[in-house]
């Protein structure tokens, strides 16, 4: 045990003198965020050599002195190079993306979305009728031009002329009209399959728990869910719009061709629209891998601008501006190189869908021909070869490019469905137990062990008691396992071992909405939304009325504050509240849980950041708000002073308890860990004070001489 310092002047000295002679920064650190550490810890390099002097001659005079214990130093290790990383979620077929997305698009018991499908294809069957009809009026038409033209011919033949020629222009129009509006119709079951996908993928993201959620970069998970909605959208109208249309065109071409001239023009049409499709489809799926490619360094592009960006002030603090343009840089030229490929390999396929069309094409041609020099066709038959095979080429081509494209849009939307694989690990239990919504609750921890990695426990075997209705106090070192606590409270995370108990009951059987509602917590730095101070108020409890929001804000003397403000409460806060002091924001967050109103509340070092006088006021206001039997309040802390009122103070250290009791039954006990700490941010507080008035000393000497 590290020995025990009271106010002496013999320390105090020994502090000072290795403090002139070290490093005074050392001191300062710890008084703003005071930390369970041995002496030795708390002192710089000058006054580690001073007290090293003092314990000796101490440890002389002693029996038995305690000797220090060397702490072997592993070697740290720079990270290597990262691999290609391999998503957890298992890869989703796209015959399963497709009936997947199919439940939106035919949803049970919506009638109006279905009766518009039918509709859509009975529209789409309608235009492509008439398309396939526009050659034959245009071949009835040659045929009829090509006779001799004399006085002879009378009225009728000119009249039917006009009439094929109208038929034709109607054909013409009646198809595009009937397309535009089957776009028309089917727009709104597009958009309807939008919103519910990005709705339900919104919400199981949401569900998620929060170590899922750390381990994500945002700016990849957005710009996954943007591409991904834009993909559903293009799946939908590539299907509805080109592929199924394509399809019924070509196989009533093929139809028509047996029909009027034989197997010989139809057998040349399917195989070339086989060998186009084959093609097409290979070489697509070659290129799927440059594109998913594209898309992961896209997504690391888009992390690292939406990091920066976020940290722009840690930016500026370090002049690393260049370091982050490099590194996006990088990810930029890897994205560029992934585009090239597309791009080079697009190139590939459409000369070969080109050579395959031409060709065909070009063989029909020649039979045609051959077909009207032997009698057998005429040369309206040769247009209307040629017409038909000829307006397969336009949806021929779409064919190349919607089959690409089709292709990107699954792959975005396998990244979006493959969000609503992910598990949901924390869930309410089918049966759950109910607790009373405004009564304060006894919290029990029960050999609780937990760790945030397998091979690294936070909580070892925990056990304590937080009693209802009392303020309780935890305190100990970093990484003792303090806001651990309280996210194990939240159920963000299930413990491995050991139960927790809220009134006798297993937070496991309870349900998760209420067990959430029930608990308020006050962080140590507020996460605040780009909004308005009254929107981020109001988060507290949406449901809350005007009245009651500005109870809440004068009630955490945030009054102060938007009477200075010109937009007052409709002032916005900026990104992560960073438009506001610390101060201001710890307040925000205090008039947030006074509306959420709940039975339990949590501190988590609430003050720590802040000035005295801030943390002085805040905790006034506190004091003042939720110190009263009809709550449980638990308070994190460093500050000592802030948490000596607690009825129980728990001490923690590597995990577990070390101590309990109140602040006077600690410090009775001189060996323990509470006391140590109490002596040594007394000591620290007052050593800041006798610095303090040194420096101003210094800087106004008339000062000394009005003190003597």
């Amino acid at each position: 045990m590290v020995p025990m310092f009271r106010r002496s002047p013999v320390v105090i000295s020994v502090w000072k003198s290795g403090l002139k002679s070290g490093l005074k920064s050392a001191f300062h650190t710890s008084l703003v965020q005071p930390r369970l550490l041995s002496m030795r810890q708390c002192l710089g390099n000058g006054a580690r050599v001073e007290f090293k002097r003092f314990n000796s001659s101490i440890s002389n005079n002693k029996a038995a002195g305690s000797a220090a214990t060397a702490i072997p130093v592993k070697k740290i290790v720079p990270p290597q190079p990262a691999s290609k990383e391999k998503s957890k979620t298992p890869t989703i077929s796209e015959l399963r993306i497709m009936k997947d997305l199919f439940k939106y698009i035919w949803p049970r018991g919506d009638k109006k979305i279905r009766i518009r499908v039918l509709v859509a294809l009975g529209l789409l069957i309608g235009a492509k009728l008439l398309n396939v009809q526009v050659p034959f009026f245009f071949k009835q038409t040659i045929d009829s031009m090509n006779i001799e033209w004399g006085s002879d011919v009378g009225t009728v033949l000119p009249v039917a002329i006009t009439m094929t020629i109208l038929s034709y222009g109607a054909a013409r129009f009646g198809s595009v009209l009937f397309g535009e509006l089957r776009n028309a119709v089917f727009s709104r079951v597009a958009q309807n399959a939008i919103r519910k996908v990005s709705l339900q993928t919104f919400q199981h993201l949401m569900k998620l728990d929060l170590g899922w959620h750390l381990s994500r970069q945002t700016g990849g998970l957005t710009r996954a869910m943007d591409r991904g909605t834009k993909g559903i959208s293009y799946v939908l109208s590539a299907m509805v719009f080109h592929i199924i249309p394509i399809t019924f065109e070509i196989s009533v071409v093929c139809g028509i061709l047996t029909y009027q001239f034989g197997t010989s023009f139809a057998a040349v049409t399917f195989a070339t629209m086989l060998l186009y499709s084959i093609f097409t489809f290979r070489t697509t799926a070659w290129r799927t891998e440059f594109r998913r490619s594209a898309n992961r360094a896209d997504n690391k592009a888009a992390s690292v601008a939406l990091d920066s960006l976020i940290n722009f002030e840690a930016v500026k603090y370090f002049n690393n501006e260049q370091y982050l343009a490099n590194k996006y840089h990088k990810s930029l030229s890897n994205y560029r190189d992934s585009q090239i490929k597309v791009a080079q390999s697009l190139s590939f396929l459409n000369a070969g869908q080109n050579f395959i069309f031409t060709s065909a094409l070009t063989a029909m041609m020649y039979m045609g021909a051959t077909g009207v020099m032997g009698g057998s066709l005429t040369v309206g038959d040769l247009v209307l070869i040629n017409q038909l095979v000829f307006q397969l080429s336009v949806p021929l081509n779409f064919l190349g490019s919607v089959y690409r494209e089709l292709k990107q849009s699954l792959i975005d939307m396998e990244s979006l469905f493959k969000l609503q694989k992910n598990p949901v690990l924390i869930q309410s239990p089918a049966k759950p137990l109910m607790l009373p919504d405004h009564l304060p609750c006894e919290i029990k921890f029960e050999n609780v062990t937990f760790g945030y990695q397998p091979d690294r426990n936070i909580l070892r075997n925990a056990t304590f008691t937080i009693p209802p209705g009392k303020k309780t106090a935890i305190v100990g070192p970093s990484g003792s396992g303090k806001s651990t606590i309280l996210r194990l409270m939240f159920r963000f995370y299930d413990p491995q071992q050991g139960r927790i108990l809220l009134d006798g009951k297993d937070i496991k059987e309870l349900d998760l909405e209420q067990l959430r509602k029930i608990i308020g917590v006050v962080p140590q730095d507020t996460p605040l939304f780009n909004d308005t101070i009254w929107e981020n108020v109001k988060f507290g409890r949406i449901d809350a009325t005007d009245s009651e929001i500005v109870a809440a804000i004068e009630k955490a003397q945030l009054s102060e504050l938007i009477h200075k403000l010109p937009k007052g409460t409709e002032t916005i806060v900026g990104e992560r509240g960073l438009m506001i002091s610390g101060g201001e924001k710890q307040r925000l967050a205090i008039a947030r849980v006074l509306l959420k109103d709940t039975p339990i509340m949590f501190f988590d070092e609430a003050t720590s950041a802040l000035d005295t006088h801030t943390e002085q006021s805040l905790l006034k206001t506190i004091k003042e708000n939720f110190n009263n039997v009809s709550k449980t309040s638990v308070y994190i802390a460093h500050r000592l002073r802030t948490i000596a009122d607690a009825d129980k103070i728990i001490v923690l250290e590597n995990g577990a308890v070390k101590e309990h009791g109140t602040h006077n039954e600690l410090l009775a006990d001189p060996n323990s860990l509470y006391s140590e700490l109490w002596n040594i941010q007394e000591n620290l507080d007052m050593l800041q004070e006798e610095l303090e008035e040194e420096r101003n000393l210094e800087q106004h000497p008339s000062l000394v001489k009005e003190k003597k």
